[in-house]
This record gives C-alpha cells, structure tokens and sequence, in this order.
C-alpha cells in the first residue's frame, strides 16, 4: 500500500460512471441497505458492535471517489428504511447523515487530498461518528445526558471501527489494484 502525495489520481480511485462500475455501486446499497444488516440479525449477532452498513459505505468512498461514497452512504439508511423499516425512524436522519460523511470523507480523502488509504478510513470514520452525533445533538433525539448517550452509542461499535480502518483501506488497495491491471 505505497501510496505517495504525488501519484496520479486514477491509481487512487476507479472510475464511478461505467456501467459495471454503477451495477457494482448499486449491489453495495443494497448490501448495505438491506443484505448485511439482515444476515447479521439472522445469524442473531449484534449490528450495533459490528455496524454493517457502515462497511460498504467506507469501501465505495475509498475504491471510487467521494461523489459515490456520499451517494451510496446516504441511499444505505434509506434503501433499508423502505425495504425492512430499519433503522428507527429517529435514527434514520442521523444514519443517513453519517453513513454519507463516511463514504463522502473516504472517497474525498484518497480522490481529492490524495492520502493514504489508512488516513482516509480513520477520518472516515471519526467524521461519520462527529456528523451523526451532530445530527443526533440538533434534532434532539438523545434522551440522555450526553456522556451516557456517547458511552450506549459509541463504545458498542469501537471495535467493528477500528477493523474498518485496518481492513477496509487493504481491501480497497486490492480492488482497485486489480482493476487498474
């Protein structure tokens, strides 16, 4: 994962407007939206330590820019609203926000600013988690005090964070690797 400041932005990012690019962007809403969340309460394991729309949300903005990060992270939460009435209509605004900034942030971090992979997820997901707690604090919708709130909300999902920003950049290192063979 070598990646220097001064190397050509295709080597960073795929190309998000080509029909199989669009077919695969498409297949990561709906396996954020609605694919992984479902095997996951299936197979009885908890969404909220492993945060499964939050994956392909990170992936799409890391393997294709910015502009397809923002766009699968925002149409995640809704797509799975419309299909399995998750998430929680208080907490759909807020996820929507956040699974946004966290695909928008990847995507703009290696496409635009031109870092590293790894820094790209870290902001990623720091920004996300800074955005739906913005939301979460503007709307309201936290029935607690805020260090309770951060404690129920935040911890939960640490270590499913933390493989997001290890395994995550790797993954797109390789596809878009790959790709450019």
């Amino acid at each position: 994962m070598s990646q220097t400041l001064s190397a050509p932005v295709s080597v960073w990012t795929l190309p998000a407007r080509q029909p199989r690019a669009l077919t695969i962007q498409f297949t990561l809403v709906l396996c954020a939206a609605w694919a992984l969340p479902a095997v996951i309460h299936l197979l009885g394991l908890p969404v909220r330590r492993l945060l499964p729309m939050h994956w392909p949300a990170i992936l799409a903005g890391l393997v294709y820019g910015w502009r397809s990060g923002l766009v699968i992270g925002a149409a995640s939460p809704i797509v799975s609203y419309l299909i399995a009435g998750m998430p929680r209509p208080a907490v759909l605004p807020s996820m929507t926000y956040e699974l946004a900034g966290y695909g928008a942030l990847a995507g703009y971090f290696v496409e635009v600013l031109q870092r590293g992979r790894l820094q790209a997820a870290l902001a990623a997901v720091i920004g996300g988690r800074v955005v739906f707690l913005a939301v979460m604090v503007f709307t309201g919708a936290i029935s607690t005090s805020l260090p309770a709130y951060l404690q129920a909300a935040m911890l939960p999902g640490l270590l499913a964070a933390l493989a997001q920003v290890v395994l995550l950049p790797l993954l797109a290192h390789l596809w878009v690797t790959r790709a450019h063979r």
